[in-house]
């Protein structure tokens, strides 16, 4: 495959950018960076963050949509502002890698879609739990139907955050749900499709005075057999080992927990899985631990094979807006 030329765009505190921007390092026999940008004072108020970009060329955000030698973008902003510059690269005609969810403005990520589908070029999204090898052979087992008719899921996305980051939450409508609960609802949708209703129930652990942000996320959202869940925690201890996917059918389960787990030196995972057909107090399931994986370095090739048109994306525009709808609509 030939390289890909790229720049990013922006980075963060609390989401991905860094690590992103890390797994494009460490694939030089795909990418080709040709520089970075810091908008929004990013440089300033993040500082922690810009080790990471040492010895490559910093840009203005105008050179990379400028230079036509540049493929692909990748937009690592915080989340109020992707859209922003996602839309600034998509009438520029760039591929676009973006960190999930998008901004917060409905309008924004419809005209966003309705240019990326009238470009033909590539949009892609920092879910990297559509690339844990674990939750997609879950996924692939229960559409070919071996566990029946799916009956109900239950996803769960929690962990411990400090007063800095549970502040920073008041940010988003939905807080928590809209910033890691996302994840969660994009599993709900890839297995069951669009709900017929959605109900939320956001709200503030109320752990540190002062701060009100909802940093308790919970979603129930309606389908023909029943009700599925996503519940978002930033306030639970051992919150990581309880990052949770329970897929119920009429002919058994898929249980993974937790969703993955650090495998000796960091970023390397690996997950428990396993398919339950028991009856009354007997499970009758064996537990499956996937191969170690990186979280980022797949997401980035995937997305590099896309751009070279050597591989389609499976999450059209029109399935990206339904996701961006419904998380709208969990974070109330």
């Amino acid at each position: 495959m030939r390289k890909i030329r790229v720049a990013q765009i922006g980075t963060s505190e609390f989401s991905h950018g860094s690590a992103i921007f890390g797994a494009l390092v460490k694939c030089p026999d795909v990418f080709e960076i040709v520089g970075y940008a810091l908008p929004e004072g990013e440089r300033e108020k993040f500082p922690r963050r810009m080790k990471r970009f040492e010895g490559y060329k910093e840009l203005t955000v105008e050179e990379i949509l400028a230079d036509e030698s540049i493929e692909a973008v990748i937009i690592e902003t915080e989340e109020i502002y992707l859209t922003k510059y996602a839309l600034m690269a998509a009438k520029a005609g760039k591929h676009i890698h973006m960190e999930k969810p998008g901004g917060l403005s409905l309008s924004d990520f419809e005209e966003l879609m309705s240019i990326v589908k009238k470009n033909g070029t590539v949009f892609h999204t920092g879910y990297m739990y559509r690339y844990n090898p674990a939750i997609a052979d879950v996924i692939k087992r229960v559409k070919e139907g071996e566990i029946g008719e799916v009956v109900s899921v239950e996803a769960q996305m929690n962990c411990l955050h400090g007063v800095e980051c549970v502040s920073w939450l008041s940010t988003f409508p939905g807080g928590m749900m809209f910033f890691l609960g996302c994840h969660m609802i994009d599993l709900v949708l890839q297995i069951q499709g669009e709900p017929k209703a959605v109900i939320p129930f956001n709200r503030s652990s109320k752990r540190f005075e002062g701060v009100d942000s909802k940093d308790n996320g919970f979603a129930v959202l309606e389908y023909d057999r029943g009700a599925s869940f996503v519940k978002t925690s930033g306030a639970e201890h051992c919150g990581f080992e309880r990052r949770q996917l329970v897929v119920t059918g009429t002919k058994g389960r898929f249980e993974i927990r937790p969703l993955e787990m650090a495998a000796g030196a960091y970023p390397l995972h690996c997950t428990d899985y396993n398919k339950g057909t028991g009856v009354d107090w007997k499970v009758g399931a064996e537990w499956t631990r996937s191969e170690n994986y990186d979280r980022y370095i797949p997401m980035m090739k995937s997305f590099a094979e896309m751009v070279a048109g050597e591989k389609e994306n499976p999450y059209t525009c029109d399935y990206e807006l339904m996701l961006f709808k419904t998380i709208l609509k969990c974070c109330e």
